[in-house]
């Protein structure tokens, strides 16, 4: 099977979440992909937890398959002789060290293309790698990313105060637009037959997720508020109790209104003028929920949802994860993989969400630190008498 990728290798010196998912995103698409890992620990999520599956941490599992890793010390003068005959070679190097770093050991971006013109070099960076110096230069995390978004200051209950979303939607985001970025600049590189770089950073992707919020600020002068559940723009659309556990509901245009209010079984309140239009029952959504509220806790769930899909109404139910990761659509689309692991025997994680005809590939699990290190020195052309050089200087593990 040939998959969108096939032929494009990819040095991998990122660690944590943003880089490492970018990385797995382009094996699933059949990149080749090496995972150099420092051989003191490696990679930080290896100690991330709990949990554990007997000492593997599940949030290294969840963002490392398809790859094969190398323990090597990039810093020391051997260490780095294999690393420059990887790069020679390889189309993509993805970093995610504070700006600055890889400058000082003669890995910046600058010192790469004019050794290795051809290589797309992508760097994920909390800040980005130009604009003010004081930021350029500082370490983040996604906390931080998503703080100065302005995204917990939407989110959370009316009167509560800030919540970040409960997943690490800065770095998944920013790691979702390195990948962007790297195939866009893969492309570029075929009709100028130079790597171009590419500087991510987590604030920009924050910000670019605001979308109509952010223009309703620009335009307007208005900064929205937190307004819970609801939207700040379309009603009713929001989470509501009902007898029996919660639901979403989601009426965006008057003529599913008028659908909602037969599914309802409250006809009247097509002709309510506060609920005449969408504008209207924004203005009036307190009295809205008034209405809507005590109706819907008269019937469970499951009634409530088949009534709105026998009427054509956007509803669902709010599910844990672990029903989540359950449901049958995500069996179907293979959203959840059970994969060969060398120490584990198998491991269960979530599968990639973009669907190319013959283009996902579902490869081995993630790899343990430094578990293909001598295949791929061999690769490079490295004897066994040189790979046991290598390991008693300390250049890999």
């Amino acid at each position: 099977m040939t998959t969108p990728l096939e032929g494009v290798r990819v040095v991998d010196l990122s660690r944590v979440l943003a880089g490492p998912f970018c990385s797995q995103a382009l094996a699933d698409l059949g990149a080749t992909v090496i995972k150099v890992e420092h051989p003191d620990g490696g990679d930080d999520t290896r100690r991330f937890g709990p949990p554990f599956l007997e000492g593997e941490s599940t949030y290294y599992l969840s963002i490392n398959r398809g790859k094969r890793s190398i323990a090597l010390d990039f810093k020391h003068p051997q260490g780095r002789e294999v690393l420059d005959k990887m790069l020679a070679s390889a189309d993509v190097l993805l970093e995610n060290f504070r700006p600055g770093t890889l400058d000082k050991v003669g890995l910046g971006a600058a010192a790469c293309a004019e050794r290795f013109p051809r290589l797309v070099y992508a760097s994920i960076s909390a800040y980005g790698h130009d604009g003010l110096p004081e930021y350029s230069r500082q370490p983040g995390y996604d906390l931080m990313a998503q703080g100065l978004g302005g995204i917990p200051s939407l989110t959370g209950p009316v009167d509560g105060g800030p919540s970040k979303v409960g997943a690490s939607i800065a770095d998944v985001v920013s790691g979702m637009l390195t990948t962007q970025g790297i195939l866009a600049a893969l492309l570029q590189r075929e009709r100028t037959g130079r790597g171009p770089r590419v500087d991510i950073s987590m604030l920009d992707g924050q910000v670019a997720l605001l979308t109509y919020l952010a223009a309703a600020t620009l335009n307007t002068g208005k900064t929205p508020r937190r307004v819970g559940n609801r939207h700040m723009s379309i009603a009713p659309y929001s989470t509501y109790a009902a007898a029996d556990g919660w639901l979403n509901i989601a009426v965006a245009s008057e003529g599913l209104w008028k659908k909602f209010t037969l599914a309802m079984d409250c006809p009247e309140w097509a002709s309510d003028p506060r609920f005449a239009s969408n504008s209207a029952r924004v203005q009036n959504i307190t009295a809205l929920e008034d209405a809507l509220c005590p109706r819907l806790q008269e019937h469970p769930v499951a009634t409530w949802l088949t009534r709105f899909e026998a009427a054509g109404i956007p509803a669902g139910p709010v599910l844990t994860l672990d029903q989540t990761l359950a449901h049958p659509q995500l069996a179907a689309r293979d959203m959840v993989l059970d994969l060969p692991h060398p120490r584990l025997g198998s491991v269960r994680l979530t599968g990639n969400p973009v669907r190319i005809d013959d283009g996902f590939v579902a490869r081995a699990a993630p790899p343990t630190l430094g578990e293909h290190t001598d295949e791929i020195l061999n690769e490079f052309g490295y004897s066994a008498e040189d790979i046991a050089g290598l390991r008693a200087c300390g250049a890999i593990a």
